[in-house]
């Protein structure tokens, strides 16, 4: 007959005890789990919230100095009038208060005002652009978002560049493109300035800026183009995040840049390309059921390399501010 192994009392109570931490602590991880869940629920249920937007006019110098990968030439009437088209949905179409910056004959750039700030909640983080040409735009930038009383985050280090068109946040997360324009100093000032989000950095070996072929298209959903350095930039965004994301593929890399707004009584709201710049892109664009599509012409901003996102700073101010 096989021996009775005897358990003495103490045994008992240290298993028991032993149990019992490993209870609080997997009790403690799902509450903590659980605490930040629900803040991330909180966060994006904010997402695409926006109040106000800020935009400059377009200078006469743009047609002829702005910066440019395209040899083509841009008609300056037809610019002005996609543009004052543009800022006319945001403010009355979508009823955001719009702050107009005026033009500067100097800063051929200067209506790519994205690209002048990134700004998050509450947090503005006045850039450092990549090209030395459009450093003085972020002047007038920083005193127009100092009266919206959004506090300001200034890159003053000389190794850092950073353009706002290489930023995606998605409500979750911050991704930044390694591109021309930006650089790994930029992107770690950035993740400073934002120590709320993770940051990840994605390298942009076709293009200018990581958003002239991604954007996003609602909460959880990137528009990306369909050519391979996107898709490749796609990978990697996947591959460094903790969250799942949808996609929408288009065939066009430009008609991927998008302006997504979640807004009281109109719901998600989509500005996108027209069907005479990328008729193949915007059939897809209609398969967003839930959104309301608004297209608007850029066929002549496209051609100093500036798409949707550039031409506006977005920002959800709270209404006791």
């Amino acid at each position: 007959m096989a021996g009775i192994m005897k358990i003495s009392a103490a045994e008992i109570k240290c298993d028991e005890e032993v149990d019992n931490n490993i209870y609080r602590f997997v009790r403690a991880k799902k509450e903590r789990e659980k605490e930040e869940s629900e803040n991330m629920a909180g966060l994006m249920a904010g997402f695409g919230h926006y109040t106000h937007a800020v935009v400059r006019g377009i200078p006469a110098s743009l047609a002829k100095e702005a910066l440019r990968t395209s040899q083509a030439e841009v008609d300056l009437t037809r610019a002005r009038t996609e543009h004052e088209a543009y800022v006319e949905v945001l403010r009355t179409r979508l009823g955001l208060e719009v702050v107009e910056l005026p033009a500067d004959e100097s800063l051929p750039d200067c209506v790519f005002v994205e690209d002048a700030a990134v700004v998050c909640g509450e947090t503005a983080l006045i850039t450092r652009p990549g090209a030395e040409s459009r450093r003085r735009e972020i002047e007038v930038m920083k005193e127009a978002l100092k009266d919206l009383n959004l506090n300001i985050v200034e890159m003053t280090d000389e190794n850092a560049t950073l353009d706002g068109g290489d930023v995606l946040f998605t409500g979750r997360e911050f991704f930044v493109g390694l591109s021309k324009r930006t650089n790994q100093r930029g992107a770690e000032i950035l993740a400073d300035a934002f120590k709320d989000y993770a940051v990840s950095t994605v390298p942009v070996l076709e293009g200018l800026h990581l958003k002239s072929f991604c954007s996003m298209g609602g909460p959880g959903l990137i528009i990306i183009g369909s050519s391979e350095p996107a898709q490749k930039a796609l990978k990697i965004m996947q591959q460094m995040s903790d969250h799942r994301y949808d996609k929408l593929t288009v065939p066009d890399d430009i008609a991927a840049n998008c302006v997504y707004m979640n807004l009281p009584n109109k719901g998600h709201v989509l500005l996108h390309c027209t069907a005479e710049e990328f008729p193949e892109s915007v059939k897809v664009f209609e398969k967003l059921k839930d959104h309301m599509l608004i297209p608007v012409s850029n066929m002549e901003k496209v051609k100093v390399d500036g798409a949707l996102t550039c031409c506006s700073v977005l920002i959800s101010k709270n209404p006791s501010i």
